[in-house]
């Protein structure tokens, strides 16, 4: 007997602004279905090229131009908050990976990855400063500065690019990535598809 699903496992990198918009929806999706989230940090462009895959909407003006609209219109769709952050060259994006695994060994991972993004895509706040991030992370009850502190050493970054070599060989090419069991979906636009195999998975339980 097929064994029911308890979590999805959600695979993102902060700079890709389409992981934040599923992160906004994921929590509804497992919650209507009663699943947890499995938070899995990776370096997007190390995984791109462990794969070959490229980063088009960089490479090419039209695809950047389309995307910009096509964000507009998820932004309306699910009535979120969205800021393109001035500071965003700043951002140190792996060690903000690396905290959220800090932040999963404390069974808390939703509640870093929510203040992360929602500083990353719906502020102007500079979280390439320490400080900063810092009070972010307090704001949800972590104690900020330590948790930076743990999350910069070099266990921390080992552990992300491992995750990341991982993410590769599990087949993810970009982000977002929803895993339900073992059933790939690639996309903030493929939700309809997660909520599908979650409905799936509850009439099998």
């Amino acid at each position: 007997m097929t064994q029911p699903i308890t979590q999805i496992e959600f695979y993102f990198d902060f700079p890709s602004p389409y992981s934040y918009l599923a992160s906004t929806q994921l929590p509804k999706l497992a919650e209507r279905y009663g699943v947890g989230i499995a938070y899995r940090p990776f370096r997007i462009l190390e995984a791109m090229k462990i794969v070959g895959n490229r980063p088009t909407t960089i490479e090419s003006a039209a695809k950047g131009k389309y995307a910009g609209a096509d964000l507009a219109r998820w932004v309306r769709r699910y009535n979120v908050p969205f800021e393109r952050n001035p500071h965003r060259r700043n951002f140190d994006f792996a060690l903000l990976g690396q905290i959220v695994l800090a932040a999963n060994e404390q069974e808390r991972g939703q509640a870093c990855v929510n203040a992360i993004f929602a500083a990353a895509w719906a502020s102007t706040d500079d979280i390439g400063d320490k400080a900063v991030l810092a009070k972010k992370l307090d704001a949800v009850g972590f104690a900020g500065a330590k948790l930076i502190e743990q999350a910069a050493s070099a266990d921390y970054a080992a552990k992300l690019n491992d995750a990341t070599t991982k993410a590769a060989e599990r087949g993810v090419f970009g982000a977002p990535t929803i895993f339900v069991g073992e059933e790939m979906f690639f996309g903030n636009d493929r939700l309809d598809f997660v909520a599908e195999a979650l409905a799936g998975n509850k009439k099998a339980a």
